[in-house]
């Protein structure tokens, strides 16, 4: 038995390490909870809210690693760590919800893999007075499932060859090439840039005028393509109570969302001076025009049903509105300035929100959907098999991506993703669309933004927190399919993969 599940030990041994750290991570709300001791139900329910999921996860991080013992990891094994990462960390991270605002488990480890795998569904209303370190710890699940809780893991405590392959298993977040030669300085530079422009965030925003605790929030769930917020009308909430800078905070955002949906591969291009990677590969001249074309053609759906703007000052608003919902979509945070379901928005739009969600944002950033660089792919092998068509059978005919052949491997995977998506989409729709009341747009949006890692969809908030458990569940399957693009996800139920 023991050689039949060996991969076993260094799976849960290499857990291990992952629980650890999450421990320390749980003690960082406690900072907000003494802060504002007294305020808003912060207080000694809170602090244990904390405490004793830290406790729990530092000793089970402990044992794990005392059980079992390190052996060679290989790419399955990466993948179990993955998937069995994401499934702890929402168990424990759920548990600060149950305690401290006192909401069922089931919901709070719903919104504790919303959070870990930045999609951004939430079943909580009344932000507004919950306890801002709960609020706080929101957001950061967010923060850290952003880059990846285990690229997080590696950059604490780096072990040897076989983090390459846990490096590698988290491909969805961290493009294939690295910046400088060596792993651990590789996970050092990605997780300083995103260190970095989350600080820079954070002191824009204040210097605009919002809250310093907001900033915080925002800035850690803009960056994550989260999209999280401490208010129930999310960004909205600035324009509705009169914040003088409120059109200025939107566009900072949008431009921090812009970060987060982009390949951190290329900013760490750009602040080493090569300005080129704007534009020098055909993923990122993909996101600029896709990011221009759905924004010109929301806001000529806009103009269709509403007319033309009156003034500068009306073309202004709708502008403003339209590049923070596409970007916001588009990049898979879920902000809104709009609830995209209101009518403000017309018919086609709405239908572009939801392919918007399927594309996401590039390979190497937080963000989630299929990723740009894979519908590339797809299109372009469309354009081949029409080109096959036309020339000799014996022909030659390569895939071939800014100047470089496309192994067929990745081809396959990626139309295999295509294909696991749209038959996850029908499932998920299908069975919310049985278990509730809502109609077949308002059914399958639930699962476009479980599986796209994004937060808005056609579900009121008020409807998502009494939907049937079931739904839950399949809609928490999705979030973690969609944050590790599927397979590792299969493999937890495969037995051939835990034997090696």
């Amino acid at each position: 038995m023991r050689n039949r599940f060996r991969r076993i030990n260094n799976v849960f041994f290499l857990l291990g390490y992952v629980l650890q750290t999450l421990g320390v991570v749980f003690l960082i709300p406690l900072i907000t909870v003494f802060l504002y001791w007294g305020t808003r139900d912060d207080g000694w329910r809170t602090a244990f809210a904390f405490i004793i999921p830290s406790a729990m996860s530092i000793v089970a991080g402990f044992l794990l690693r005392r059980r079992f013992k390190p052996s060679e990891l290989g790419l399955t094994g990466s993948m179990l760590v993955c998937g069995l990462g994401w499934l702890f960390a929402s168990a424990l991270g759920a548990i600060p919800f149950v305690i401290g605002i006192r909401a069922s488990y089931l919901n709070g480890y719903f919104e504790a893999m919303s959070g870990f795998t930045t999609t951004g569904i939430t079943v909580f209303s009344g932000l507004d007075a919950l306890p801002r370190s709960i609020l706080l710890w929101r957001a950061l699940t967010q923060w850290v499932g952003g880059i990846g809780i285990l690229s997080f893991f590696l950059a604490v405590t780096f072990r040897g060859s076989g983090a390459h392959h846990i490096f590698g298993a988290e491909s969805h977040k961290i493009s294939s090439t690295r910046p400088v030669p060596g792993l651990a300085h590789t996970v050092t530079i990605l997780w300083g840039v995103y260190l970095g422009f989350t600080l820079l965030s954070i002191g824009l925003l204040s210097i605009e005028g919002m809250p310093v605790f907001d900033s915080i929030c925002h800035s850690f769930t803009a960056l994550s393509t989260g999209g999280f917020s401490p208010y129930d009308a999310s960004i909205s909430h600035y324009a509705l109570t009169g914040h003088s800078h409120y059109r200025l905070l939107e566009y900072t955002l949008v431009f921090v969302m812009m970060l987060g949906g982009m390949n951190f591969l290329i900013h760490y291009r750009v602040l080493t001076r090569d300005v080129r990677a704007l534009w020098d590969n055909v993923e990122v001249r993909w996101w600029w025009q896709l990011v221009a074309g759905f924004t010109a053609l929301v806001m000529l759906d806009h103009f269709a049903k509403h007319g033309l703007p009156a003034g500068g000052a009306q073309l202004e608003s709708v502008f403003r509105n339209t590049i923070f919902q596409v970007t916001s979509i588009l990049t898979t945070t879920g902000f809104g300035t709009r609830d995209i379901g209101s009518d403000y928005f017309p018919t086609l739009a709405r239908q572009l929100f939801l392919v918007m969600m399927v594309i996401g944002g590039c390979v190497g950033s937080t963000g989630g959907g299929i990723k740009v660089l894979r519908v590339v792919i797809l299109s372009r092998l469309m354009i081949r098999e029409v080109y096959k068509l036309r020339v000799p059978r014996r022909a030659s005919v390569a895939l071939v991506i800014d100047g470089q052949m496309v192994p067929d491997d990745e081809s396959h995977r990626a139309a295999a993703l295509f294909f696991m998506w749209m038959v996850l989409l029908v499932v998920g729709g299908g069975i919310t669309a049985l278990l509730s009341s809502l109609g077949p747009l308002e059914s399958v949006s639930g699962m476009f933004s479980a599986l796209g890692n994004i937060g808005p969809c056609y579900i009121p908030v008020e409807d998502m927190i009494v939907i049937n458990p079931v739904v839950k569940l399949v809609y928490i399957f999705g979030m973690l399919a969609g944050r590790l693009e599927i397979l590792p996800v299969l493999l937890l139920f495969s037995g051939k993969a835990w034997r090696g």
